[in-house]
């Protein structure tokens, strides 16, 4: 089975094994004087992605050189620029079996919210450890609206507003600790309840972690 990814057009040349693909409920729940709780449903959030991926600096038989010649040397400036850039581009994911047939097929338009890399030639050598936040985006614009006046004979004219729509500031209380599960790694970990993965390496110092890719199942991890 063929399985790769795609920054826009540019392929990664080792797949990675685990992708997380968040979806945020933006529902709110009320409390009303006669019956209670309820929930008011709104829009889901922006999708959020994550994961880890290796860029070789040699060759591997895994890695997919037929469709990408990419290293860490080309692929990490090109990444840098891409978030630079501020300009969202496509995500997409594809599950092929060895007829060609598509299987699984992800597209989601993103922006690049977090990137940061690790070279630790203790623990991988010549090549290059990188972790990866993205975002879903979608194109928005104001939209003006022409209110009738009510007052005519008061001479009042039209009025035009422009209405735009207001970010959720509500704030999750990051916990104490969390246990593991599968597909964790501490870079998610971090950037899920402390909103920025590059504070891994702090909370494997605080943890005792000499290996911070390395988190195992029903580990208990201390953020405080």
């Amino acid at each position: 089975m063929a399985y790769y990814f795609f920054f826009g057009v540019v392929p990664l040349p080792v797949t990675p094994g685990a992708l997380n693909i968040k979806t945020p409920s933006k529902n709110t729940t009320v409390t009303l004087i006669n019956d209670g709780e309820v929930n008011i449903l709104k829009e889901q959030g922006l999708r959020e992605i994550s994961f880890e991926f290796m860029l070789p600096q040699q060759k591997y038989p895994f890695a997919n050189y037929s469709i990408s010649n990419y290293t860490a040397t080309t692929m990490i400036p090109l990444l840098n620029e891409l978030k630079k850039s501020k300009e969202p581009f496509q995500f997409i994911v594809t599950r092929m079996n060895p007829r060609g047939k598509v299987l699984f097929f992800t597209n989601i338009k993103c922006q690049i919210e977090d990137f940061d890399y690790d070279e630790d030639a203790s623990s991988h050598g010549f090549d290059v450890m990188c972790n990866i936040a993205l975002k879903e985006y979608k194109p928005y614009g104001t939209n003006s609206i022409k209110l009738s006046t009510i007052a005519q004979a008061a001479g009042a004219a039209a009025v035009t507003a422009v209405m735009n729509k207001s970010r959720d500031t509500s704030s999750k209380k990051t916990p104490k600790t969390v246990v593991v599960k599968s597909g964790d790694t501490l870079w998610n970990l971090c950037k899920k309840h402390l909103g920025d993965g590059s504070k891994y390496k702090e909370i494997a110092k605080l943890n005792n972690i000499s290996n911070p890719d390395l988190i195992y199942v029903g580990q208990t991890i201390r953020f405080s």
